[in-house]
Parts: C-alpha cells; structure tokens; sequence
C-alpha cells in the first residue's frame, strides 16, 4: 500500500478525485438545463439565459422598437444580457457550492 500526500494513500486520492468529476459533471449538467431570466427597461426587454451562459432567448415589446432611437434599444438590451450573465454566475456558485465543490471553477 502506498502513501503519501500527508499520510492518505494513491487509492483514496483517486477515489475522492473521481468523485469530485462526477459532481462537477452533474453541476455542469444542472447548469446547461437551468435557464435564468433578466429584463430591463421596465420589462419591455426580456432574455434567457442557461446556466452556461447560452443565450436562449431575447424577447422585445413592440414599444420598445422606435426607428429614430436604436441606440436606446441596443442599451436595453446589453443591461438584460449583462444582468441575465450575473444572475447565471450566481446560479453557477450556487450549485457547485451545494456539491461541496470549490468556488472559482471554470464551468
């Protein structure tokens, strides 16, 4: 029997090690399947937006549309896309939290 790294052998270290992959591929599972939503300009700009940060969907109200103001538009909707990118980063350390896995990894 091996040890070392503290006292804990090889078989140990690889069983933990691939148990952390399994959780983090049902985080990553988790995070494709989940869908966040943001809005901006009092709602009449809507999107979705996966765990992963795949825009799913960018919804517009008819009012929001005026030709002779783009720029507004264009504004509105990068607060939603910003928003939605936040919110799908909060629900990325939300999970790999409750799967006992460490902050600050890429997903």
């Amino acid at each position: 029997m091996m040890k070392g790294f503290g006292g804990a052998n090889i078989g140990q270290l690889m069983q933990q090690a691939q148990k952390m992959q399994e959780k983090m591929a049902q985080a990553q599972e988790e995070l494709a399947n989940e869908v966040v939503t943001a809005t901006s300009g009092g709602g009449m700009v809507e999107v979705q937006m996966t765990g992963k940060k795949q825009l799913v969907k960018i919804s517009l109200k008819k009012e929001v549309v005026d030709p002779d103001d783009v720029e507004m538009l264009e504004d509105l909707i990068l607060v939603a896309i910003n928003e939605a990118s936040k919110k799908a980063d909060e629900l990325s350390e939300d999970k790999m939290g409750s799967a006992g896995l460490p902050s600050g990894l890429p997903f």
